[in-house]
């Protein structure tokens, strides 16, 4: 529920929101940027983010305009930036000293964050940690054999728990903290019929009868969240033969050589149109438009995961080292979605590799995949 600001805060005239710095995360602060600006309906507001993140914010209802940073800017060159915007109000999503610093030095006079070591001292409002909060925590390699030896109990997820231990509501708490309605809300990303338009003529894909489904199968935060690559080409395959589709790869700059050989070893449609890896080929906004065209989505958690699911495109996600109750894509218990995990008792680790057997996700099936994309598309 919507609680009071503070009068000092009450009718501030330009806000800033410093942003978070990785693509999945800045898609999960959209529902806290959302509810700020529902009570502050007439502010500014402004979002200090890293330039490889300033297009993810065009047609954004709640932000009215992009402070970029630059790699490697200091800390005292992005205040300058910001002592230039005459700002009222400081949200900071962050929980790093840095994050604090910036608006402190840029004496900005309301600067509201969460209460975290080394940085209490440059904000006006301490915000203490939400009750009920979960903790994402990195098992050792110990305790993961532990429990992979153990006789195993598994616990059922309450539809409570679900819905409010989503990382979401860490952001949801600070906008609540000005008196913002802190209710879950689905994360929003927007994009323009003629930036969809515009990519599907740069791509080819104008055309195209057939239904476009997408297969995103890197992930930066290491291989532990990888579904093995076999396995998407075994389940690529499959679908290719039962709906007749043309797959988009999408991924990085680390993804070239992956992308390439999945694209290498996907049957081709019945028609001239062939598959298009585009891994490392689109800007921001053109892999936003495509993900948008996407009938579905397969992929690993990762952030264009949450990108396709803020834009209304179905996704399906096998969930290994990580948890679809903390970091799924959109809002928790969306049917449109398919979150799929295994057994694993070790899961999640929240580990970059995997110290045993893989099971997590060895143990996902490309049985299992291809019937959740089937569902999702139908």
């Amino acid at each position: 529920m919507a609680a009071h600001p503070p009068s000092a805060i009450r009718h501030p005239r330009h806000i800033l929101v410093r942003g978070v710095n990785w693509l999945g995360d800045a898609v999960m602060t959209t529902p806290a940027l959302l509810r700020l600006r529902e009570i502050y309906p007439d502010a500014r507001i402004t979002l200090l983010c890293p330039e490889k993140l300033s297009e993810l914010w065009l047609h954004h209802p709640a932000v009215d305009q992009t402070l970029p940073f630059a790699v490697g800017e200091s800390v005292f060159a992005t205040a300058k930036k910001l002592r230039a915007e005459k700002l009222d109000l400081a949200v900071v999503l962050p929980n790093s000293p840095r994050a604090a610093l910036e608006v402190f030095l840029a004496g900005i006079p309301q600067r509201v964050g969460y209460a975290r070591p080394w940085r209490n001292l440059f904000l006006t409002q301490v915000v203490a940690s939400r009750t009920g909060g979960v903790k994402m925590r990195k098992r050792s390699e110990t305790e993961i054999r532990h429990l992979v030896t153990r006789p195993q109990s598994h616990a059922t997820v309450s539809p409570a728990l679900l819905l409010f231990s989503h990382q979401t509501n860490e952001y949801l708490h600070l906008a609540a903290a000005l008196g913002a309605n802190s209710e879950p809300l689905a994360p929003h990303l927007a994009v323009t019929p003629g930036e969809i338009e515009a990519a599907k003529r740069k791509f080819g894909l104008e055309k195209i009868s057939q239904p476009v489904f997408g297969l995103n199968p890197g992930a930066e935060y290491g291989p532990a969240k990888r579904w093995p690559v076999d396995k998407f080409i075994a389940a690529a395959n499959k679908l290719q033969q039962q709906t007749n589709c043309i797959w988009l790869i999408f991924g990085g700059k680390s993804d070239v050589e992956l992308a390439t050989r999945i694209a290498g070893a996907i049957r081709h449609p019945a028609s001239s149109i062939q598959h298009l890896n585009l891994a490392w080929k689109t800007s921001l906004r053109e892999l936003m438009a495509l993900l948008k065209t996407c009938r579905v989505l397969l992929t690993n958690d990762t952030g264009p995961m949450h990108v396709a699911a803020a834009l209304g495109t179905p996704v399906v996600v096998p969930f290994g080292s990580t948890s679809p109750e903390l970091t799924g894509p959109g809002l928790p218990g969306d049917a449109r979605h398919r979150l799929l995990k295994s057994d694993a008792p070790c899961s999640p680790c929240f580990l970059r590799d995997c110290p045993i057997d893989f099971r997590c996700m060895n143990d996902v099936s490309v049985e299992r995949v291809v019937e959740a994309v089937l569902k999702a598309f139908h």
